[in-house]
């Protein structure tokens, strides 16, 4: 049987091998989150800005006047816009999950 000493060294090392290895996995993964962030943002971005301009496009071919606009909308009116912005982050959100 090995003493007392040899035991406690054999399992500090043990210990910092696999802290190492530990280690050495999560820089690997960080490296590769890090290379595919710069292409998701930019994913991310142009989704954003198609989004932006379909919904400007939508404003657009609504038919309410230039005049109309700074009239307080409907109480139900604001409802369904809120409706409709709480779908869409939720979609956000299943998507950043999906790619995560």
């Amino acid at each position: 049987m090995s003493s007392p000493d040899t035991l406690l060294q054999a399992a500090l090392r043990r210990l910092a091998a696999r802290l190492g290895s530990g280690a050495m996995d999560a820089a690997a993964q960080l490296s590769l989150l890090a290379q595919d962030a710069p292409q998701r943002l930019q994913e991310e971005l142009q989704l954003f800005w198609d989004e932006v301009q379909q919904e400007a496009e939508r404003l657009d071919n609504s038919g309410v006047p230039s005049g109309a606009a700074g009239e307080p909308a409907a109480p139900q009116d604001l409802q369904q816009q809120l409706d409709q912005l709480r779908q869409q982050v939720a979609s956000f959100t299943r998507r950043l999950e999906e790619q995560a």
